[in-house]
């Protein structure tokens, strides 16, 4: 399997999952409830989502439909940074099991999220790894924005940032 898309996603994983979990662990439980418009999550509700997304790799891989009328998703509660970095690391650890326990040829496989027997989206397991990658990506950087309104320097991403640099 040297150079298989499985080890690019693993890589991709692995790097990701240094500046999320740099980026989780200095969300405020005291401004959980925090949103910069009515129209927004609350911090709470972000930060939780970004710290699920890697749980969605063993979500993609172990299944072929995702069918909200048969799911009865709930954020989880936290009330503590402790519980939101735990429950990261445990979907980090989720996703990277799954990717180990799969070779490339399940990545043509197609894959469907749906509400009953409203269709939301088809495509293959692959595209849907790297869509939850680029979901990870995206919301860690809305993230990142709220931090900043709050007036929390923010970790680099992909080098340092301007709090690290003392640049802008």
């Amino acid at each position: 399997m040297n150079n298989s898309l499985i080890q690019y996603f693993q890589h991709q994983l692995k790097e990701e999952a240094l500046v999320t979990r740099a980026m989780l662990k200095i969300v405020p439980a005291a401004k959980y409830d925090w949103q910069p418009h009515p129209k927004s999550m609350s911090l709470l509700r972000l930060a939780t989502h970004v710290a699920e997304i890697s749980g969605w790799i063993q979500l993609t891989l172990d299944r072929d439909v995702l069918d909200f009328a048969k799911t009865n998703y709930q954020p989880e509660p936290f009330t503590s940074n402790q519980d939101l970095m735990d429950y990261f690391e445990a979907r980090l650890a989720a996703g990277n099991l799954a990717l180990t326990l799969v070779d490339d040829s399940i990545l043509n496989n197609k894959w469907t999220m749906r509400n009953g027997e409203q269709v939301y989206f088809e495509s293959t397991k692959g595209e849907v790894l790297r869509m939850s990658m680029s979901q990870l990506i995206h919301h860690r950087a809305q993230l990142g924005v709220y931090l900043r309104l709050l007036n929390i320097p923010i970790p680099g991403s992909y080098g340092p940032s301007a709090d690290e640099t003392g640049m802008f």
